[in-house]
């Protein structure tokens, strides 16, 4: 259990820290993060991450295609955990 514990904290660290270093990136106009990758990182486990990034940056907050496919990816994961909570999967 230890072990999933360590893991939520770094993939949600390094979630933050992609979806900052990718509104610094947009702010000084350079090559930025494919969303793909930033929503890999979400579906894998950094979701929390990524939410927390977008609010305290303000980054992709006004996009509404990156609200909904990160909306679905929350939505699928606590579905995932209900379920797996619940002894139905």
């Amino acid at each position: 259990m230890e072990v999933l514990l360590v893991y939520f904290l770094i993939i949600n660290l390094v979630t933050f820290v992609a979806a900052g270093y990718d509104k610094y990136l947009a702010i000084n106009k350079k090559h930025r993060i494919p969303e793909n990758t930033l929503f890999t990182m979400a579906a894998i486990g950094g979701t929390i991450g990524l939410l927390l990034a977008m609010l305290l940056f303000r980054h992709k907050t006004s996009k509404s295609s990156f609200i909904i496919k990160f909306s679905l990816i929350f939505i699928f994961q606590i579905v995932l955990i209900y379920l797996k909570l619940t002894d139905k999967i």
